[in-house]
């Protein structure tokens, strides 16, 4: 057989995703990957099945149903405060996950460059590799993940062409101030780049923190910004891929033309079902953000109580612990891939190694994520037995 092409060759199993293989084997509990196994509202799917009882079945525009475009671009304005003036300037997509590749075509060319920032969602580095796009990493330091602008300012050389912002971030829980994003935004303009923004997880912010979508930052931010999301965090419909794009018409065409080759559409009965999402009262994000915000209490006592190391984190639904407080007292805790199978062999609970949020996994060795986006009691049973197994 002739050989694979490098990218290819260089592709390995995702850790979030090899977790949910490991703690099946075992019927253990998957606190790993962010499945969100909660149930998806009944308006939406009521509206995909009213949709299939209707026959509805054909390829769709490559951006969208009219509805569900002109509904997001209506969101946009309202919560996310983008001055956005035409539905055109959206574009519906497999996912955000689909919208996050089809603007990397869009945007970026084979030898450009992408800053991250560190611990950094997996998926969006893979594809960066996969596309020939070399990621450059700035940290964010301290059990706060505090941004330093001149980190930024450092790593961008002449083939730099974006900077990727995840907030509220996956896997740190960061929810990037105003103050922050501006500064970002700073460099950027120095250097006429690109911003892309993953704002997956924008309604889960907790004590106080407020989610700032980046491109609200005036026309200046807007024009050089594409702003990713989708329904899957919020509605628990992870399996559904539904996600979008929204930017300025002339790059929403140009990612609406390259998802129409990678994909053709997203599937039209789910986007059926998921536009009556906004329909549905907006009582329902308050509770979401209360019920998680609880979980995340439950999930920090039980971490605490096996004296993990662990901040509460501002937003998303995901923690990163330090394991090596339990390494100084028993074994098994020598490295996040060695703490990863303790964790499933001893209390029956997947979890994410730090190690896949790095470019350099060594910076991730002493890291665990994770997930509390799961059904309240299944959540009580899995930090019962990381009590059980690892409890001071």
């Amino acid at each position: 057989m002739r050989p694979f092409p490098d990218a290819a060759a260089a592709l390995r199993q995702s850790p979030i995703r090899a977790v949910t293989f490991a703690v099946d084997r075992v019927g253990g509990i998957n606190l790993g990957q962010g499945i969100c196994d909660l149930p998806t509202p009944e308006p939406i799917r009521d509206g995909a099945v009213r949709s299939l009882d209707r026959g509805v079945s054909t390829y769709t525009a490559y951006a969208g149903i009219p509805r569900l475009r002109a509904a997001i671009a209506d969101k946009a304005r309202r919560f996310n405060g983008l001055p956005v003036t035409s539905d055109d300037e959206v574009v519906v997509s497999v996912g955000a996950t689909g919208a996050f590749a089809a603007t990397l075509l869009a945007l970026c060319g084979a030898g450009d460059e992408v800053v991250v920032f560190e611990p950094a969602y997996g998926y969006h580095i893979g594809l960066l590799r996969l596309f020939g796009i070399t990621p450059v990493g700035v940290p964010l330091r301290g059990d706060a993940f505090a941004f330093d602008p001149a980190d930024l300012a450092a790593a961008v050389t002449p083939r730099t062409r974006a900077v990727l912002l995840c907030t509220p971030a996956n896997p740190s829980g960061k929810v990037w101030t105003e103050d922050e994003i501006r500064a970002v935004y700073a460099v950027a303009d120095a250097h006429d780049l690109w911003v892309v923004t993953d704002e997956i997880y924008e309604y889960l912010a907790y004590d106080g923190h407020r989610h700032v979508s980046p491109a609200s930052l005036g026309a200046g931010a807007y024009a050089r910004t594409v702003t990713i999301s989708g329904f899957s965090k919020t509605y628990n419909m992870t399996g559904w891929r539904l996600g979008y794009a929204v930017a300025p018409l002339a790059v929403a065409e140009r990612i609406g033309l390259v998802g129409d080759l990678l994909y053709v559409c997203a599937p039209e009965p789910l986007q059926q079902g998921v536009a009556e999402a906004f329909s549905m009262d907006d009582g329902y994000v308050d509770a979401m953000r209360r019920d998680y915000g609880a979980r995340r209490a439950r999930m920090m006592a039980a971490l605490d109580a096996c004296g993990f190391g662990a901040r509460a984190p501002d937003g998303a639904y995901y923690v990163l612990a330090d394991i090596r407080p339990l390494a100084a007292r028993m074994p098994g805790f020598e490295t996040d891939l060695a703490a990863a199978d303790t964790l499933i062999e001893r209390a029956g609970v997947g979890t994410v190694a730090g190690s896949g949020f790095f470019r350099d996994p060594a910076r991730g060795r002493h890291l665990l994520r994770f997930c509390y986006a799961k059904d309240e009691a299944v959540l009580a049973d899995a930090c019962a037995q990381l009590v059980d197994a690892f409890g001071r």
